[in-house]
């Protein structure tokens, strides 16, 4: 938590405020005053508007990814329709981000992650990436809407929101996957066992072997998965999403989130984010003078053809696999055959209230319920929460949930980040499952099986009984 004497020094000064308001221009901005957000739309349009907010007891200042005509039109559970007419562009951001034990570490990997981003845009043609530090944990990598084309396989890119960014995550993701462990691998020369010492992750979580392609049954080979401790953030890339922006102070670390130089990243010291060390304008963020349109439009394409790949294997799996531990189950499974990790999920959340709507939105809907039930659950849970979600994200989330064509299950258990990391681990009554989805169905097959063997014995019976008339 931020005093007020601490913000107000740093937002006093003039250099930071003009920098925020330029950044914030035709976007949706809302102030965060420690623990809670002010009001939502909002927006900044002169330096002196900051200062004023931090006399109110603002400690930073949050934008939208995306770009709008006027963004005190936004009002609450607006339609898709109305959004996308209001929406002028978007612009890239990835948000890299760790779940450790060892912070110092956890940093680390997130500066090696980040560079990768950085070098695997560049190697795309896109010249205009910039980077900053997040002011605690990790590093937002960002690309202008300017440089990217006007439209994408026929269809206006300003309306591609969210479906793009996070095909282009997802790419990059898996582009930079192998390399990203074998870095991390390095940086700890070698030490699997010091990566889970730091991570709080067993070996097994993020080491496994996979069969050598083309190769024979026998033949395999281990592979590196920093994913279970190392979040390139894809899930939460929705309409009026909000990122810190550039020279914001961070409640939790008190650091600023400072532009860096996005060429050297690794060079990067957490000291260099210390408020009375910050230098406005020594590197750029999200700058769009430089940008050139399509310069993004080889990233474009080649998301989007990943994607239909991915598309394409997923269904294959399903064929093959889906029945089996995630196999489809008629009708709604009820609160009562919830496993335990999202019952105690539904008791309410002290953080990350945002990654557990996530989780629970998911999971419901995988589980067979329906829109309007949905809601009512995910209303009543967030009363439970320690501090509410204000109603507008709640809405938003549920509003583009609806207008998702194919479901899509819950983070499996394994990702600390929307489990252990806002308190909620797996029991020895989980046992092995890997999703909730998947232990919930368990549960209910062999409460349905109890019930039929139970309604067998009392058949058999009343037939006897029958037969001595």
């Amino acid at each position: 938590m931020i005093h007020l004497s601490t913000s107000l020094k740093y937002y006093k000064r003039e250099d930071v405020q003009s920098a925020i308001v330029e950044h914030g221009r035709d976007k949706e901005v809302a102030a965060r005053f420690n623990e809670q957000f002010g009001k939502r739309p909002d927006m900044l349009t002169y330096p002196g508007d900051v200062l004023e907010l931090a006399k109110q007891g603002a400690t930073s200042f949050h934008c939208s990814e995306e770009l709008w005509a006027n963004p005190l039109q936004l009002v609450p559970q607006m339609p898709k329709a109305e959004l996308d007419k209001l929406r002028k562009g978007w612009d890239l951001l990835l948000d890299i981000d760790t779940d450790v034990v060892d912070k110092t570490a956890g940093f680390e990997y997130s500066k090696i992650a980040a560079d990768m981003i950085v070098k695997e845009l560049k190697l795309h043609g896109v010249k205009s990436v910039t980077a900053k530090f997040s002011g605690n944990k990790g590093f937002h990598v960002a690309v202008p809407y300017e440089a990217f084309p006007n439209e994408v396989k026929g269809t206006e890119t300003r309306l591609l929101f969210p479906e793009a960014p996070k095909k282009i995550a997802s790419y990059l993701k898996e582009r930079i996957r192998r390399e990203l462990g074998a870095k991390i691998l390095l940086h700890e020369k070698g030490d699997y066992a010091a990566i889970a010492r730091k991570t709080g992750k067993d070996v097994k979580e993020f080491v496994y072997m996979k069969h050598v392609k083309g190769g024979l049954e026998s033949e395999r080979e281990q592979e590196f998965n920093a994913a279970p401790f190392l979040v390139i953030d894809t899930m939460l890339i929705s309409s009026r999403h909000m990122y810190r922006m550039p020279y914001s102070l961070h409640e939790k670390s008190g650091l600023v989130s400072v532009p860096v130089d996005a060429d050297k990243i690794m060079g990067f010291s957490k000291e260099h984010a210390a408020a009375e060390k910050v230098k406005v304008g020594a590197y750029p963020f999200m700058e769009r003078k430089n940008a050139r349109q399509n310069e993004a439009e080889r990233l474009f394409l080649a998301a989007y053809d990943f994607g239909k790949k991915q598309t394409v294997k997923v269904e294959a799996e399903k064929d093959s696999s889906y029945r089996g531990e995630y196999g489809e189950i008629e009708g709604k499974i009820p609160e009562q055959y919830f496993p335990p990790c999202i019952k105690k999920m539904l008791e309410g959340v002290a953080d990350g209230k945002k990654r557990a709507l996530f989780v629970l939105v998911n999971f419901l809907s995988s589980c067979n319920w329906g829109s309007a039930e949905i809601e009512t659950l995910v209303k009543e849970w967030n009363q439970r929460n320690r501090e509410p979600l204000p109603h507008l994200a709640i809405s938003s989330h549920l509003n583009y949930h609806k207008q998702q064509s194919k479901k899509a299950l819950p983070p499996n258990c394994s990702n600390a980040s929307y489990y252990k990391e806002i308190g909620i681990e797996c029991t020895p009554e989980c046992g092995n499952c890997k999703n909730p989805v998947a232990e919930a169905k368990q549960i209910y097959r062999r409460a349905m099986r109890v019930a039929t063997a139970l309604e067998q014995p009392k058949k058999r019976k009343r037939k006897k009984d029958d037969s001595n008339l």
